[in-house]
């Protein structure tokens, strides 16, 4: 079970958001590099990021401070965010992202994702954020008719390395992960998944480790880490204790 610390980044600064709205983002970290070397001396093995300008342009717009990322860490770095088309995931993995997450062209594109993981073996995943159930795509702005599951299941023989499955309505809030959802789509494919939206405290930690749980991959972790909520290095032993 991996639990990732997220840097979503916004004008090239280190931010969360609520609800994925982009007026209701609260700056953490003016530089996206330090606040990566702080959760790799805390402990944590694999740093999930988000180009939020991108997401919403359909290409990359916080490359400068993506790149000054990997320049800093040596673990392995998940990007997502403005990543639509072959040309840009070449780009990125050639650049040193362990793995690429496509969220939009997942839905408008599947063929894209499909290419992509059979050409990157290991290297693809799909993010899924869904609002009401439904699968919101051009950075949350709008919301398709189709469900997660329905999405996820086009690529269950894909070779798709993760699911990351979001609830909008608990992003940035401390709410508590959705297990319930995230568990049912686990439930139902194949594919790993990994929780995220709402991580509030080290209960999603002990959560994440119960038996029902034992499907999922991971979660990813911000606003908590951010506020001072969850304490790194016991949520870090609690799962390691439990491997």
């Amino acid at each position: 079970m991996i639990l990732f610390p997220a840097v979503d980044l916004k004008n090239g600064q280190c931010v969360r958001l609520e609800q994925g709205d982009m007026a209701r983002a609260t700056v953490f970290n003016l530089d996206p590099a330090a606040q990566a070397r702080s959760f790799a001396a805390q402990g944590f093995e694999y740093l999930h990021v988000v180009d939020l300008d991108g997401a919403f342009a359909g290409k990359p717009m916080n490359a400068h401070a993506v790149e000054a990322m990997l320049k800093a860490v040596t673990m392995p770095v998940q990007l997502g965010g403005g990543i639509r088309d072959l040309k840009t995931i070449e780009a990125w993995l050639d650049k040193g992202i362990t793995r690429v997450i496509i969220g939009t062209a997942a839905v408008r594109d599947p063929e894209l994702v499909k290419g992509a993981a059979k050409q990157f073996p290991g290297r693809v995943a799909v993010g899924l954020d869904a609002r009401d159930g439904n699968v919101a795509v051009e950075g949350w702005a709008e919301t398709s008719h189709v469900t997660a599951l329905e999405i996820a299941q086009r690529f269950e023989d894909a070779g798709v390395a993760a699911i990351i499955f979001t609830d909008i309505a608990r992003d940035g809030l401390l709410k508590g992960l959705n297990l319930d959802a995230t568990i049912a789509l686990a439930d139902r494919i194949s594919i790993p998944v990994i929780a995220s939206g709402g991580f509030a405290s080290i209960d999603d930690v002990k959560a994440l480790l119960e038996p029902r749980a034992k499907k999922l991959a991971g979660a990813i972790v911000g606003r908590a880490l951010y506020d001072g909520r969850l304490d790194p290095a016991a949520a870090l032993k609690l799962i390691r204790s439990a491997a």
